[in-house]
C-alpha cells in the first residue's frame, strides 16, 4: 500500500483535492431532486396551475438521478382531501411513468411528453395533469419523483396504487417537492 508520507507536500495537497472533488461529485449524484421555477418547496402554487387558472402543469426540473437509473416515475397527489382539518383521502392529480432516465424535467403546460413516457389515471379517471382545486382550506400537493432500475412494461392506464405496486423493489431513489394551494374566495 502506498503511504502518504512518501509523497511531497504538493502531492498530498493534490491527492486531498482529488478526494474532495470525488466526494463532492458523489454527493451531487446522491442529491436526487425535483424542483419548479414557479414555486419553492413548501411554497404556494401559482393560481394559473390550478382550476382557478388555466389548469396546466408547472414546469418541473429533475436532477441527480442515481447511477443505474433506467426510468423515472412521477406521482402528484394531495393527502389533505377533502378538508385539511379532517383529511379522508389522498386525491391523485397526475401519474406518469417511463420518463427517460436522463430527462431534465417537464416544460410548463407539457402536452408532448418525452419519448417513451406513459400516463396513468388521476382521480378524475383521466390521464394528464389535473391542477389543485381544493374545496376548503389550504392543501399540500406532493410532486413525488422516483428513480427506477428498470423501464416498465406498458401497464395500460394504471392508477397510483397499481403503479406503486409495480415499482416496488425497483426504486433507487425518491425526491419530493411540496406546493400548497387555497382557493381564492
Amino acid at each position: 500500500m502506498y503511504e502518504m508520507k512518501s509523497m511531497g507536500k504538493s502531492g498530498r495537497w493534490l491527492l486531498l483535492l482529488l478526494l474532495l472533488a470525488a466526494s463532492a461529485q458523489a454527493d451531487q449524484s446522491a442529491q436526487f431532486s425535483i424542483s419548479s421555477p414557479q414555486f419553492s418547496n413548501g411554497g404556494a402554487i401559482p393560481a394559473r396551475f390550478t382550476c382557478e387558472g388555466s389548469d396546466t402543469s408547472p414546469a418541473l426540473a429533475f436532477a441527480g438521478a442515481p447511477e443505474g437509473t433506467r426510468s423515472l416515475a412521477l406521482i402528484v397527489d394531495d393527502p389533505d382531501a377533502p378538508d385539511p382539518q379532517a383529511p379522508q383521502m389522498t386525491w391523485v392529480h397526475w401519474v406518469l411513468y417511463n420518463l427517460p432516465a436522463g430527462a431534465a424535467g417537464l416544460a410548463e403546460g407539457v402536452v408532448d411528453l418525452p419519448d417513451g413516457t406513459l400516463s396513468g389515471l388521476n382521480d378524475w379517471k383521466r390521464t394528464g395533469y389535473g391542477g389543485p382545486c381544493p374545496p376548503i382550506g389550504r392543501h399540500r400537493y406532493f410532486f413525488k419523483l422516483y428513480a427506477l432500475d428498470s423501464v416498465l412494461p406498458d401497464l395500460g392506464r394504471p392508477d397510483k396504487a397499481q403503479l406503486l405496486d409495480v415499482i416496488e423493489g425497483h426504486v433507487l431513489a425518491r425526491a419530493e417537492l411540496v406546493g400548497t394551494y387555497e382557493k381564492r374566495r
